[in-house]
C-alpha cells in the first residue's frame, strides 16, 4: 500500500483517525474475518437459564430492594431513518401506475403480499386517521386512494414518513391520540429505569433528527412526568466519525471517490460502544427503539426486566466479594477454588487445560482478570424463526471457548458440521441487556478493552458505479462484548415486539 498523503493525513485528523488506525483497517481487509467456529448450541441447562417463578419474584424484589442505591440508565440505540420499513411502499409508489393497473390486479400478484396486507390492514394502522386527513387529493378507485394514501404518508410534501426515525413514528393508538416508541421507552423508564423519582435516558440519533427529537421530548415528557410522577433526564448523542471505517477496492487499496479523496462508511452498530462507553451509570438496560408494547403490556415487559436486572446484581455482588477478597486477602488455594468456581458456574467462564499446573500466583492473576470485566445479563426468547443472532458457545484461535451471541453472517454455513450447529439453536437474541459495567471498586470499566476485532463483517457496495469493499465493526452485542463475562435467561417471547416492517404494526401485540 502507498504511504497516506499530507492531505490524506489531514483528513484523517479532521475525522479523528489516526494513519495508524486507518492503516490497521486495511489489514484487516488484507487478512479477511475468519468466521466463529461454533462448538455448540446454547440450550437450557446449557449456556440458557430457566428460572422458576420464584426464583423471579425473589430476583424482581432484590432489584426494587437495591436500586435506590443506584444510578441507572436506560440506552437505546435510536440512530437513522425509517426508510427500510417502507421499502416495500415505496417500491409501490415507484411501480404502480393506478390509471393504468386496477388495484386488484396489482395485489393479486404473487410478489405483492406486503402491499396487499397493508391496504388490508389500513384503517387498523395508528396513524390511518392523521394520514387519512392530511389527504387533499380526490381518488376516484381504490387505487388512486391507496396510492394517495401512501403518497401523504411517506413524502416530503405529505407526513414525511420516509425521512423520520422509527423512533419518532406512530406506533401505538390510544382512542383518539397516538404514542411513538419514544414516548412508549419514557414510560417503561418510569416503570423500571428509574432510581427514587428521576429516569435517566440516553438516546444515539442522527444529527438530522436532533430537532424532532428535542420537539417531540418537549411536548410528551410534561403529560408522561406528571402521569407516572418520575422526572426524565434524557440526552442524545451521534454515532462518532472516529468510529467510520475506510473503504477499500477489491484489490484491497484505499477506496477514493472521484476527487482522490478516501472514502469512509459507517460502522455499523458496533460504532455505538463508543457512546455506550461514554455513559456513566452503575446498571445499564440496553434495548432497541422499535421493540415496545402497547400500555397494556408493559407490567410484563417491566417484570422480566426487574427480573434480568435482579439477577445481574446478585452476579455483581459475588463478583465483587471474590474479587476483594483475592485483592484485600492472604492467597491461598481455598480461595482460588472457590473463585474459580463461581467464575464457572456463575459467569460461564472457561479456564485453558492449563490453568489446573499454573502457580497460586499464576492462578491468582488470571481469576481477577476474569473478575474484572464487564458483566451483561442478556434476555433469550425461543426461536420463531426471527432474523438475527443467537447464543452460542464458540471456540477461538487459541482453543478457548466462550459464550457468545452470533449473527448468521459470522458463520461459514457452507461447512455442514457449522450448519447442524446453528440449526440446533432454540433461542433468539432480542436485544434486551443489562450491563453492568464498574469493577469491585467502582470503578468504571473501559468497554472498549473487551472487543473482539476479528468478529467485524466485510460487505461487498458499490459507490460512484465502482465496486469497493466495506468494513463492518464487531457489532454492540457480538463481537463488541465478546470478552464481557455473559449470562444468558430465558425470557418470554412476549417480551419482544419489533417493528422491522410497517406491517408489524398490524401484529396483535401493536393493536391496542
Amino acid at each position: 500500500m502507498k504511504p497516506f498523503s499530507e492531505e490524506d493525513k489531514i483528513y484523517l485528523l479532521k475525522k479523528g483517525i489516526s494513519p495508524e488506525k486507518a492503516a490497521k483497517q486495511i489489514q484487516t481487509f488484507q487478512d479477511g474475518i475468519p468466521f466463529v467456529a461454533l462448538s455448540k448450541a446454547a440450550v437450557v441447562g446449557d449456556g440458557i437459564i430457566r428460572l422458576s417463578v420464584e426464583q423471579q419474584q425473589h430476583l424482581r424484589q432484590h432489584y426494587k430492594d437495591q436500586r435506590y442505591n443506584l444510578s441507572i440508565l436506560k440506552f437505546i440505540p435510536a440512530s437513522g431513518a425509517a426508510s427500510r420499513m417502507f421499502k416495500d411502499l415505496f417500491g409501490f409508489l415507484k411501480g404502480y401506475n393506478p390509471q393504468v393497473t386496477p388495484l386488484k390486479e396489482f395485489l393479486n400478484r404473487p410478489d405483492k403480499k406486503a402491499i396487499k396486507t397493508f391496504y388490508e390492514g389500513l384503517e387498523r394502522f395508528p396513524f390511518f386517521d392523521e394520514i387519512s386527513g392530511s389527504m387533499s387529493a380526490k381518488a376516484n378507485t381504490q387505487g388512486e386512494m391507496l396510492y394517495a394514501f401512501i403518497s401523504a404518508m411517506l413524502t416530503e410534501k405529505g407526513k414525511n414518513y420516509g425521512f423520520y426515525p422509527k423512533g419518532l413514528l406512530p406506533f401505538h393508538r390510544y382512542g383518539n391520540r397516538t404514542a411513538t416508541p419514544f414516548v412508549e421507552h419514557l414510560k417503561e423508564g418510569a416503570a423500571y429505569g428509574r432510581a427514587g423519582a428521576t429516569s435517566h435516558l440516553h438516546f444515539t440519533i442522527s444529527p438530522q433528527h436532533r430537532d424532532l427529537f428535542q420537539k417531540e421530548e418537549e411536548y410528551v415528557t410534561p403529560g408522561i412526568a406528571a402521569a407516572t410522577g418520575c422526572k426524565f433526564e434524557i440526552d442524545y448523542s451521534y454515532q462518532k466519525e472516529s468510529t467510520d471505517t475506510l473503504a477499500v477496492t477489491p484489490e484491497n487499496e484505499p477506496f477514493r471517490d472521484r476527487n482522490g479523496q478516501l472514502l469512509f462508511r459507517p460502522g455499523g452498530h458496533g460504532a455505538l460502544l463508543e457512546n455506550l462507553n461514554d455513559q456513566e451509570a452503575d446498571l445499564i438496560f440496553v434495548k432497541n427503539i422499535d421493540n415496545v408494547v402497547p400500555d397494556r403490556d408493559l407490567e410484563e415487559i417491566t417484570a422480566w426486566k426487574e427480573v434480568l436486572a435482579g439477577y445481574l446484581l446478585k452476579l455483581q455482588t459475588k463478583a465483587f466479594s471474590f474479587h476483594r477478597m483475592l485483592i484485600d486477602g492472604t492467597v491461598d488455594h481455598d480461595l482460588l477454588k472457590r473463585a474459580h468456581a463461581f467464575l464457572e458456574t456463575g459467569l460461564n467462564v472457561r479456564f485453558s487445560d492449563a490453568y489446573p499446573g499454573y502457580s497460586l500466583e499464576e492462578q491468582f492473576a488470571v481469576l481477577i482478570d476474569k473478575l474484572s470485566r464487564p458483566i451483561r445479563v442478556c434476555g433469550m426468547v425461543r426461536n420463531e424463526g426471527d432474523p438475527g443472532g443467537g447464543p452460542f458457545w464458540i471456540t477461538d484461535a487459541m482453543g478457548n471457548e466462550s459464550l457468545q451471541i452470533v449473527e448468521s453472517a459470522q458463520v461459514d454455513l457452507q461447512d455442514q458440521a457449522q450448519l447442524q450447529i446453528f440449526e440446533k439453536a432454540t433461542h433468539f437474541n432480542p436485544v434486551d441487556l443489562v450491563c453492568g459495567v464498574r469493577d469491585a471498586f467502582g470503578k468504571k470499566l473501559d468497554l472498549l478493552q473487551y472487543v473482539n476485532s476479528k468478529q467485524g463483517f466485510i460487505a461487498s457496495k458499490t459507490f460512484e458505479g465502482r465496486t469497493l469493499k466495506a468494513l463492518e465493526l464487531p457489532g454492540l452485542w457480538n463481537g463488541g462484548m465478546a470478552y464481557w463475562n455473559t449470562v444468558f435467561v430465558e425470557v418470554p417471547g412476549s417480551t419482544f415486539n419489533p417493528v422491522k416492517t410497517v406491517n408489524d404494526l398490524l401484529k396483535a401485540a401493536h393493536q391496542s
